[in-house]
């Protein structure tokens, strides 16, 4: 059984380091400093989804995370 959830829990974060990935906007570090212009206040399409999918991915991992420190 620990092992199924060491598993099932690699395969969830490698799908969620990639909705990561492809929410970075952007150059960089930029950002960061003050070097992108615009903020987008709404996620429209594909960008809520992404997110929604991030936030959903991170949820899972964190319960698998849990499991596997109480079995």
């Amino acid at each position: 059984m620990k092992v199924v959830l060491l598993i099932i829990q690699l395969i969830v974060s490698i799908l969620l380091i990639s909705v990561i990935l492809l929410q970075a906007k952007g150059s960089g570090l930029s950002g960061v400093f003050g070097g992108e212009g615009g903020f987008y206040g709404t996620r429209r399409g594909i960008q809520q989804k992404i997110f929604y999918a991030t936030v959903v991915f991170g949820v899972i991992f964190i319960i698998l995370a849990i499991l596997n420190l109480l079995i």
